[in-house]
């Protein structure tokens, strides 16, 4: 699926990080996706994000649209012509725009479920949860904090700005291929998050997570990063 070069600005991204063990992961990805591994734990989360004034890049702001969007994610490797590629894969989108939700899988890369979310950021504290059509739910409290969660299996702000910026690509299913979409900032600046609560139906959901496989990690913040999303090559489902 192409579209052409999208423009705007990430008002707020918050990602929510998980570790999981591998072997768990490996039954959720379809090939030729593979988990990428940090200290030998895959790293699974959601990406929680408003956007402001999407729109083709070059087509003036006023014709630009916000919303508030929820993906869960993966980090993954897989090969492409033996070259070691890595990214994410995406089995999941949210959104509370219906254009995405209409759009999404037809005109723009991944299915998108139309869903009811919550937020509330004060002297930075943020709080977003989301309700989705299929009651997917998620739920997150957290406030700036000065210094990286030292218990984080990534140890330092630097290790885990990295992993993910490395992880740039992200593709999700659409029949039986996968769109892609990389994300381009124009500066990227992550700061840690503490975390008081954080739910969520699906990685708590024991017929996929069994008890003791997945643990909370880590979440981080971006706010204002302006950003381009480009296209990439359909990859075809491997048997």
């Amino acid at each position: 699926m192409k579209i052409p070069a999208i423009h705007g600005i990430i008002e707020r991204r918050i990602l929510v990080n998980y570790v999981v063990e591998p072997s768990i992961v490996e039954k959720l990805l379809p090939k030729p996706f593979k988990p990428k591994l940090f200290e030998g734990k895959a790293i699974v989360g959601i990406c929680l994000i408003r956007l402001k004034d999407i729109k083709p890049k070059r087509f003036p702001s006023f014709m630009g649209i916000n919303s508030e969007n929820g993906a869960h994610r993966i980090a993954v490797e897989w090969e492409d012509c033996d070259e070691l590629k890595e990214g994410v894969f995406i089995p999941r989108r949210d959104t509370n725009l219906k254009l995405n939700a209409i759009i999404g899988g037809r005109f723009f890369p991944g299915k998108h479920y139309l869903a009811k979310f919550n937020v509330v950021e004060r002297h930075n504290n943020y709080h977003v949860d989301f309700k989705s059509s299929d009651n997917t739910t998620i739920e997150i409290d957290a406030e700036l904090a000065e210094d990286f969660d030292y218990n984080s299996i990534f140890k330092t702000i630097e290790n885990v700005s990295q992993f993910f910026e490395n992880g740039s690509i992200g593709y999700s299913p659409n029949g039986t291929s996968f769109d892609g979409l990389k994300l381009e900032t124009y500066e990227w600046n992550v700061k840690p998050l503490k975390v008081s609560n954080v739910k969520s139906s699906f990685f708590e959901d024991k017929s996929i997570f069994p008890e003791g496989s997945i643990k909370f990690d880590n979440a981080i913040l971006m706010e204002n990063i302006e950003h381009e999303w480009k296209s990439l090559k359909t990859i075809n489902h491997c048997s």
